[in-house]
Order: structure tokens, then C-alpha cells, then sequence
């Protein structure tokens, strides 16, 4: 289905306050986000798409979300061809709970995000959980807590090339902080967004490269930090890793254009994540290349019918 014909399935729920045709952006390609945490209503949800452009998301739930998410395929099926579920790794009835899930449509495990270490046994669990079940698993690995008491989550990404390799058959989607900020070889785990120059040999620049079983979301503040901190290395960094790389928002604001944002990072505050990593992702890389990471690979990952 082309993009036009995704888009034009946007107005099947009316929004409350519709936007002009000429406030969204015309990307080259349809979009399909990967990072897509559903919100409390039909019209809430449609709104950000709509006002940032992307034709397509795949949604990210926690707890008994079946109904809602039913709710919003039924409605627009186009919108919203997938989803992933999520609950308390640490529980001993997780792993019943994810492999029902998938028994229900669930498309793959996301976003995990607690606090063990990476190669915990209550991740391992999961690991090989989404291996026997065939179905990625994003993971949200941060080593800098951005409050005092916030703590860290999936902690150890240093070491994960060991998990690629225990876990051949596992499709890992990496996220969050301390996944992009290690695409420079100097992250030394001091502040969670760091800036400047990239020191080639990073630690995720490398498991891209090795590990066919690695791939990374482009979403959020670090998604973009990471790739708005030196452009020639970006170029390079997208062109060489142009078939693990999928986009994805995680963005909070309300509208696609940066209303809400109060509890952004300051860095995007005032402004909508989607839009600004698309803008980066189109000044980056050429057209053929932008289609790979917007659209083409999460229908591989996720197994969906281009």
C-alpha cells in the first residue's frame, strides 16, 4: 500500500483539532514507527501520526492492553499493523504472560525495561523466550540514571557480544542511552546524552557490524542525540548499518509538533522527536536508503507484508 493511501486511513478517526494539510511533512518515503507507545485514545494516537507524517506504528503496551489494541486495528488496521507486549521480567509468571501475547497477535517482546542487568537471568529468560517463539525483543539498556533514585536498566551493554552470541537465534532491538551513546569508543558511562565528536571503534557501531541478530531503534532523545552529534560520522554510521537501523519515535509530545513537552529532555523540548529525527534521517542519506530505515526494515523485522 503506498503512502498516500496510509495516510489518507488517518482521518478515519476524527481528531480534535485537525490539522491543515500543509503543516505535514511529506516524507519521501512511508514512515512506519517502530517506538510507538499507545496512548489512552483512538484520536490521541492518530494525532501525532498525523501531525508528524508517519503512515504506520507499532505499538508498545504493558499489562492486559488486548482489548485496546483490538479496539485500535479494527479501526484502522493500516495504522496500526502491529504490536508488542511487555510485563514484570522479574515475576515468575512473565514468561506465560509474553508467550500469550504472541498467541494473541503479539508481534514481539517491548520495550523491556527494568532493573536487572543485561545479562541477568530474568533477561536471559526472555532471550531465549523470544528465540523458541520466534519474535524480536527490544530492550531499553541504560547505565546513567537521569534522576537521583532512577537507578539503571538492562545494565552491561559492554558486554552484551556475549548475549548475541549465547542467543544466536534472537532478534535484539536495541535502545535508549546507553545503546547510542556507545557508538563512540570513549563512552565511559558519566552522563547518560553525550555530545562532540565520535570516537570510531564504539561498542554498538561494532555489534551492528558483527552480529546479524542486532539491530537498533532509532527513537527518542538518544536515538537523536546520538545521531546529531557528528554528521560525517552519521552518514557512514546509516549508510554501513542501512539494513539493522529502524526509526522509531518514543516521542511525548501530543500533536507531531512539539506540543506537550514539558517533561522532554530540554534538548527537545518544544519539539516533536519524530520530526526532527526524520529531517536528520533525510538530510543523512539518500531516498533509497531512507525507505530501508523508516519502512522497509521493521517489515522484515516484524514480519509484515510490504
Amino acid at each position: 500500500m503506498d503512502r498516500r493511501t496510509l495516510l489518507s486511513s488517518l482521518g478515519a478517526v476524527a481528531l480534535s483539532s485537525p490539522l491543515k494539510a500543509q503543516e505535514v511533512p511529506s516524507w519521501s518515503a512511508p514512515v512506519l514507527d517502530l517506538h510507538w507507545h499507545m496512548r489512552r485514545t483512538p484520536e490521541a494516537n492518530l494525532a501525532h501520526m498525523n501531525g508528524c507524517g508517519v503512515a504506520a506504528a507499532n505499538l508498545l503496551t504493558g499489562g492486559n492492553a488486548l482489548e485496546a489494541v483490538g479496539v485500535l486495528q479494527a479501526q484502522n488496521p493500516h495504522c496500526f499493523p502491529s504490536w508488542f507486549a511487555s510485563t514484570d521480567i522479574t515475576k515468575p509468571e512473565a514468561a506465560s504472560i509474553l508467550t500469550q501475547a504472541v498467541k494473541n497477535g503479539a508481534s514481539g517482546f517491548g520495550e523491556i525495561k527494568f532493573h536487572v542487568a543485561a545479562d541477568s537471568p530474568e533477561l536471559k529468560r526472555m532471550y531465549a523466550l523470544a528465540a523458541e517463539l520466534d519474535v524480536p525483543i527490544m530492550v531499553h539498556f541504560q547505565e546513567v540514571g537521569h534522576t537521583p533514585t532512577e537507578g539503571t536498566f538492562a545494565s552491561g551493554w559492554k558486554r552484551f557480544a556475549a548475549m548475541l552470541k549465547k542467543f544466536p537465534k534472537t532478534k535484539f532491538i536495541g535502545h535508549a542511552d546507553a545503546f547510542w551513546a556507545n557508538i563512540s569508543a570513549d563512552y565511559a558511562e558519566a552522563e547518560a546524552y553525550p555530545t562532540g565528536p565520535v570516537v570510531r571503534g564504539g561498542v554498538t557501531d561494532r555489534l551492528l557490524g558483527d552480529y546479524p541478530n542486532l539491530f537498533g531503534d532509532m527513537s527518542a532523545n538518544s536515538g537523536n542525540n546520538g545521531l546529531s552529534r557528528d554528521p560525517d560520522f552519521t552518514k557512514d554510521f546509516l549508510h554501513r548499518h542501512q539494513s539493522k537501523l529502524l526509526f522509531g519515535s518514543d516521542c511525548n509530545c501530543s500533536d507531531g509538533r512539539g506540543s506537550n513537552t514539558e517533561r522532554a529532555a530540554p534538548r527537545m523540548r518544544g519539539k516533536c522527536v519524530a520530526r526532527e529525527t526524520l529531517t536528520l534521517l533525510t538530510n543523512a542519506t539518500t531516498p533509497s536508503v531512507f525507505r530501508k530505515l523508516v519502512w522497509d526494515n521493521a517489515h522484515t523485522v516484524l514480519k509484515l507484508p510490504a
